[in-house]
C-alpha cells in the first residue's frame, strides 16, 4: 500500500531520464499493473515553474495513480515543492531521489551523496514528509547503499526516513561508486528489510519476472523496482504481473519480432502524440531502437536506418522489412540492458566526507534542470 493505493502487482517503474515520460509510461501500463514514476523533477525547477519541468510532470488522463519523483538538496525548497504538488493536485505519490550517481548531481551533494550528511538528509526527509502528510500524499525515498563500500549509509538512512514518516523505502543495492556495474547486493536489501518496519522495495538486476520472484524470496522485500530491465521491453511488466500472480510456474513473455515491431510502432506513435510533433517524437524514439532489437538477427544497415527515422511512415516502412516470424532471442534473457559502465570515483563537494553532521546546504546545490 502507498497511502490508500494498493500496489498490485508490487512493481514500480523507476524514473529514468529521457525514458519514463508519459508515452513510455502508457506503453508499460498497457502491459501490466504497478506504479509508474515520471522522470526526476528538480525541486527548484518545480517551485520556479520552469516551463520544461511543468511539461515533464504531465500525466495522461487515465493515469489513476500519478507518481512523481523529486530531487532536491535544500530542505526548505524540497518542502515548498511538496506543498506545491499538494496545493495544485499535481500527483498522488511523491518519491525523493537519494540514489542518482551522476557526477553533476553528486558533486553538488545531491542524489546518492546526500545521505552521508545525515543531519541534512534527515531535515529534507522530515520537512518533505510533514508537507506531504498535510495533503494525504504518501512520501517514499529511493537510495543506494552509500557512496562506496567505506561510506555505507543505507540502514541509518532507512531508519531516519522511517522515523520521519515515509510510506516506504526503496534500495538500489549498489553504491554510487559502482554506478551500474557489477552485481547488485541483494543481501543488503535483506538487511534493510530486517531493520525497518515500513515496506522495503528492492532494486537492482531484475531482468525477468523470475528475478523478481528470486529477489522477494532472497530478501523478503515487499515489492520490486524495475529500471533498465524494461528498456526495449515494456512487455516485462506483463511478465512481472504473471510472475507475481501465478508464482514460479508462470510462463515468461517472449514476443516474436513481428510483435516487437508492433510495439515499436506504438511507442513512436505515443511519443509523437505526447510531444505534439512528429519529427521530435521520432527523434526521441531513435534511442530505443537498439534496445528493442537486442539479440535479434537484424542487419546493420536496417538497424542504422531505423535509428535515423524522422517520420512514422518511414518507421513503419522499415519495420515492414523485418521477418515477423523470427522468435525472441532467448539467449538475451537475464542479460543487462542500458547502461553498463565501470566503477568510478564519486564526484563530491569539497570536504563532503569530513563531517556527517554538517547540515549546511552546499552552495549552488539546487538546479533548475529536471530529468537527471
Amino acid at each position: 500500500m502507498l497511502g490508500n493505493h494498493a500496489v498490485n502487482p508490487p512493481v514500480v517503474l523507476a524514473p529514468m531520464a529521457g525514458i519514463t515520460n508519459v508515452a513510455f509510461r502508457r506503453l508499460c501500463r498497457e502491459q501490466g499493473g504497478g506504479v509508474y514514476v515520471c522522470e526526476m523533477i528538480t525541486t527548484r525547477a518545480l517551485v520556479e515553474r520552469i516551463p520544461k519541468t511543468l511539461k515533464m510532470i504531465a500525466f495522461a488522463e487515465d493515469e489513476k495513480f500519478r507518481s512523481l519523483q523529486l530531487y532536491g538538496v535544500d530542505p526548505d525548497v524540497t518542502a515548498a515543492a511538496v506543498r506545491m504538488v499538494g496545493e495544485n493536485d499535481l500527483a498522488d505519490h511523491i518519491d525523493l531521489n537519494f540514489g542518482c550517481p551522476v557526477p553533476k548531481v553528486t558533486r553538488r551533494g545531491g542524489g546518492s551523496a546526500l545521505p552521508w550528511r545525515r543531519k541534512l538528509f534527515g531535515r529534507i526527509v522530515r520537512q518533505a514528509a510533514e508537507a506531504a502528510a498535510a495533503y494525504g500524499i504518501p512520501l517514499t525515498i529511493k537510495m543506494r547503499k552509500g557512496i562506496d563500500d567505506d561510506h555505507l549509509t543505507y540502514v541509518e538512512a532507512g531508519l531516519t526516513a522511517q522515523d520521519a514518516g515515509v510510506a516506504a523505502v526503496a534500495l538500489h543495492a549498489r553504491t554510487a561508486e559502482q554506478r551500474y556495474s557489477g552485481q547488485a547486493d541483494w543481501d543488503a536489501i535483506a538487511t534493510l528489510k530486517q531493520a525497518l518496519d515500513v515496506p522495503v522495495l528492492g532494486n537492482g538486476d531484475i531482468w525477468e519476472g523470475s528475478d523478481a520472484l528470486r529477489m522477494v524470496a532472497h530478501t523478503g522485500v515487499d515489492g520490486v523496482v524495475v529500471g533498465r530491465g524494461c528498456l526495449g521491453r515494456p512487455w516485462l511488466f506483463a511478465d512481472l504481473e504473471a510472475a507475481f500472480t501465478q508464482g514460479a510456474g508462470y510462463r515468461p513473455v517472449l514476443p516474436a519480432l513481428g510483435e516487437v515491431a508492433k510495439i515499436m510502432s506504438r511507442h513512436a506513435q505515443l511519443l509523437v502524440e505526447a510531444l505534439e510533433d512528429e519529427r521530435h517524437g521520432c527523434a526521441d524514439f531513435r534511442k530505443h531502437v537498439a534496445w528493442y532489437l537486442k539479440g535479434f538477427p537484424v542487419g546493420g544497415d536496417l538497424r542504422r536506418s531505423l535509428a535515423m527515422i524522422s517520420s512514422l511512415a518511414e518507421l513503419d516502412d522499415l519495420l515492414a522489412r523485418l521477418d515477423p516470424a523470427v522468435p525472441f532471442p532467448v539467449e538475451s534473457l537475464g542479460q543487462p540492458r542500458g547502461r553498463v559502465n565501470a566503477p568510478g570515483k564519486v564526484a563530491l563537494p569539497h570536504g563532503w566526507l569530513d563531517s556527517r553532521d554538517d547540515d549546511t546546504v552546499p552552495e549552488g546545490a539546487e538546479t533548475d534542470e529536471s530529468g537527471g
